[in-house]
């Protein structure tokens, strides 16, 4: 700041003290440095001590207080504010040096204030209580030396020009926040709401029926299918499709029961969540929104009949559902509606679903599976995206029967999830995971952990018991758990959480963007990493709304210090992308399917899946296509 001209006010009644003012702030008249910083030190403290450089001051002299007080609202309106003010105490006629602190404090809370008198009628505190804050209000006694007045300038100075620096980066820290909020609440409706039509999409309708399922009372679940919409698409054209969907969308939310929840599933899908009393007052709703549908829509310039075909499924307060299954069978009665023919409105009932004899098989022999030595474990790497590094392995669990043979993970987990055998299961892949760790030089190993299992009794006990048993450092191992899982119950989530990364564990938030969270509530979890959802990444090269929601769940884990690690990548193109926009960590096919122990081995060892200068090239390739079975 030496050499900058920085503006201070004398307000003295005394011709003779604007003198010695002029003789104080005349360049180069500051001599003896080290006994005025040692003053300054003293008068504000270490932090406060000035930096031996002292500026060069642009005096503006008054001899009345109000003409002081206009000078300061000049100065403001100008845009060059005073950085101090000397002020005399006692001035007649006119205001006094109280009144023009006052004045001045009231029309620049910044500036800094120094009282000079040799007798007030005012003690300190009564000047501070008008004038404050006491942090910006100074005393100097007449008569004052020469480097008493300099010294208290130039320390003043500097702490102003500190003060408006602090305020300028707090000023942009807070427009910065403002518009990650802002950002966060895009991100948000673009996770929950279908662009075409603006109604709530698929998430938000599995989120708005697995609240309604833990609500306890009776409701419907429907999925309404759009007749000969194809038709209407092959023939007049995809906008007049377009036009058909947002016209049926409207239709079906005036038609649907009061309070009803109307999404856009996908396609010409809907679905519809209402309360109802009972089985028969459900199907006589879909009766009146099936009515109400056929009728004729102008699209385009074109008529066009509407219809509409619906199944519904009715749940008791008692019958606990799985929201994925509620729909599946909506999805069944819809299907029968269907091939009923058109506008028909199709109940579920248990002869529909071949599935649950099937299920019941299933849920027997997973009982039996560990005995049997049917489950085992594939690692899929996770890859540092500055440098494609395999820094860990996500343990996946895999079943296949003698019976059925492979078994999906989609199937048999909700079933496991539903009965008491996800903690056996949870234990042995927790078991069989730690095992593995030793033969690996540093990787960690990431370990899904269920939404029952979280809210297992003393969880981090027993979690911890085990990794110990196994001599395995818990930085070892990450845990994964989904957004469900912590905001069942926040406080007691947080907790645990909190408990975990104090012993060492790493926490990751899996399938992030399909959920609910908010800004306030991810930073209330003691969280290492977040996953964006497969889905978000399959839609970036086609949907502008996935991209935007991974750039943004990119910069809210920058701003918030996680990890951000992309799943599902399949293509080079997706590579370069996601390390573009500052994926920190990248998991998918294209590096390698999940494979068995022995060649997670092989990869760890080896460390690196590719030259960062050759992404996608020959050597890449080669290296991540090893041991792709399984």
């Amino acid at each position: 700041m030496k050499g900058w001209p920085v503006r201070i006010l004398i307000v003295d009644d005394e011709p003779a003290m604007h003198d010695s003012y002029r003789r104080c702030f005349a360049r180069g008249e500051c001599a003896e440095d080290g006994a005025l910083n040692a003053m300054a030190a003293e008068l504000f403290g270490e932090q406060a001590e000035p930096r031996g450089d002292v500026p060069a001051f642009d005096t503006v002299h008054c001899l009345q207080g109000l003409d002081a007080v206009a000078q300061v609202e000049a100065a403001i309106a100008a845009g060059d504010p005073f950085a101090v003010a000397f002020i005399d105490i006692r001035m007649p006629p006119g205001i006094d040096g109280k009144e023009t602190a006052t004045r001045i404090r009231a029309l620049d809370p910044n500036v800094n204030l120094v009282i000079t008198t040799g007798f007030s009628d005012f003690s300190p505190i009564e000047i501070s209580k008008v004038a404050g804050p006491a942090d910006k209000i100074f005393y100097i006694a007449k008569p004052f030396e020469v480097a008493e007045v300099v010294q208290t300038a130039t320390a003043l100075v500097h702490r102003w020009a500190a003060d408006r620096e602090l305020a300028a980066a707090m000023a942009q820290l807070t427009e910065q926040s403002v518009e990650l909020a802002a950002n966060e609440s895009r991100a948000l409706h673009l996770a929950t709401h279908d662009s075409l039509t603006e109604a709530p999409n698929r998430l938000a309708f599995v989120k708005a029926l697995a609240e309604q399922a833990r609500g306890g009372g009776m409701f419907a679940a429907a999925m309404v299918d759009l007749d000969r919409f194809k038709l209407v698409n092959d023939t007049l054209g995809h906008l007049a499709g377009d036009e058909l969907l947002r016209a049926m969308c409207g239709l079906l939310q005036s038609s649907a029961p009061a309070g009803a929840t109307v999404a856009r599933l996908g396609g010409d899908e809907f679905g519809i969540l209402f309360d109802t009393p009972g089985e028969q007052a459900a199907v006589m709703a879909c009766d009146r929104i099936v009515a109400a549908c056929a009728t004729s829509f102008r699209i385009l310039g074109h008529s066009v009949q509407g219809s509409a075909s619906i199944g519904v499924v009715v749940v008791e307060g008692s019958d606990a559902r799985d929201p994925v299954d509620v729909m599946r069978r909506a999805d069944l009665a819809l299907n029968h509606a269907k091939k009923a023919g058109r506008g028909v409105v199709r109940s579920f009932d248990e002869t529909m679903d071949d599935s649950v004899r099937f299920r019941r098989r299933i849920e027997g022999g997973l009982g039996q599976a560990i005995e049997r030595g049917e489950l085992s474990l594939a690692y899929q790497p996770i890859v540092a995206g500055d440098r494609m590094e395999v820094v860990g392995f996500e343990a996946l669990l895999r079943w296949r029967t003698a019976e059925f043979g492979p078994i999906s993970p989609a199937l048999f987990i909700p079933i496991a999830e539903e009965s008491n055998l996800i903690h056996e299961l949870g234990d042995w892949v927790l078991d069989e995971a730690l095992k593995v760790l030793p033969d690996w030089p540093g990787q960690y190993v990431s370990v899904n952990f269920s939404p029952r299992q979280f809210r297992r009794q003393n969880f981090v006990g027993h979690l911890m018991e085990r990794v110990q048993h196994a001599g395995i450092a818990p930085s070892r191992v990450q845990i994964e758990i989904t957004e469900t899982a912590i905001f069942d119950n926040a406080e007691r989530a947080a907790d645990t959480l909190y408990k975990l990364r104090q012993m060492g564990f790493r926490i990751a938030l899996d399938d992030f963007g399909t959920g609910y969270s908010s800004l306030y509530n991810i930073r209330k979890f003691a969280l290492d990493c977040l996953k964006i959802d497969k889905s978000f990444i399959d839609g970036m090269g086609r949907e502008k709304e996935s991209a935007a929601i991974v750039q943004s769940i990119v910069h809210l884990g920058r701003a918030l210090g996680l990890g951000v690690v992309a799943e599902g990548v399949e293509t080079d193109a997706q590579v370069q992308a996601l390390r573009l926009a500052g994926a920190s960590h990248l998991q998918g096919y294209y590096f390698s399917r999940p494979v068995p122990a022995a060649d997670a081995k092989a990869m760890a060892e080896a460390r690196f899946v590719g030259g960062a200068d050759d992404l996608g090239g020959d050597e890449f390739a080669i290296q991540a296509g090893n041991g792709t079975a399984g």
